[in-house]
């Protein structure tokens, strides 16, 4: 099993090569994924960033990253000094507009998303990471179904029965559920927090990621035809 360092190291050395690319492959918005257990939303994830040639983050990732802090300095050290004054110039705008009290982990874990953010092409598990990037530079995507299917499918997958799958799905909502209560003083199931909610209850895998990744690309469009009329107002 790799250490955090190493996924580190590794991510490091993907960035470094991404920045060597032509300047229109570079630019590209994070997709941020909350997702009710049971759900699909972690295969969902994977399935994306592969489909897109994006890198995920898993929830257990970005959880060992904020928890070591000398980690979340060296990931603020890829920044250029534009990149890292926007970042924590929008950190500490979202404490004060949130009135949040981050503790030492929420600034690591800030600093860990954002990030991440900034280099762009990532698929982002968790961790209130929509709550972290400006709405402007991620698309927030929430994955849900009934609770009797996700009591179902966590049977299946973990091999236990009904009964210990719905205790799993209960406690794991809950605690979910708290922590974003806790530090970004927000509710995890409120629409208005995600561009985009699918509920696999009649959606596969598949057709979720192309689901996502068509929806992606209006966004993205709809973003430079927007910027492109700036452009023409300003001249105008």
């Amino acid at each position: 099993m790799r250490t955090t360092p190493r996924i580190v190291e590794e991510q490091i050395l993907r960035w470094q090569m991404l920045h060597r690319e032509p300047e229109e492959k570079k630019a590209s918005m994070t997709i941020t994924i909350s997702r009710d257990p049971g759900s699909g939303g972690r295969i969902i994830a994977e399935k994306l960033a592969e489909k897109l040639g994006f890198q995920v983050f898993q929830r257990e990732v970005l959880h060992a990253m904020a928890k070591d802090a000398d980690v979340s300095e060296y990931l603020l050290n890829t920044l250029d000094e534009k990149g890292l004054s926007v970042l924590e110039d929008w950190i500490s705008s979202l404490i004060y507009e949130r009135h949040l009290w981050p503790d030492q982990y929420l600034r690591h874990l800030m600093k860990v998303v954002g990030a991440i953010g900034k280099h762009g092409r990532a698929v982002i598990v968790g961790r209130g990471a929509n709550f972290i990037l400006p709405p402007e530079k991620q698309f927030r995507v929430r994955i849900t179904a009934p609770q009797k299917l996700r009591i179902e499918h966590v049977a299946h997958h973990f091999n236990v029965p009904k009964e210990e799958a719905k205790r799993r799905v209960i406690r794991t909502e809950s605690d979910r559920r708290a922590f974003i209560r806790k530090y970004f003083n927000s509710d995890i199931g409120d629409p208005i927090n995600y561009d985009l909610t699918l509920n696999t209850e009649i959606l596969s895998v598949d057709n979720a990621v192309n689901v996502v990744s068509a929806a992606l690309g209006c966004v993205v469009e709809c973003k430079i035809d927007e910027t492109e009329q700036s452009h023409l107002l300003t001249y105008a």
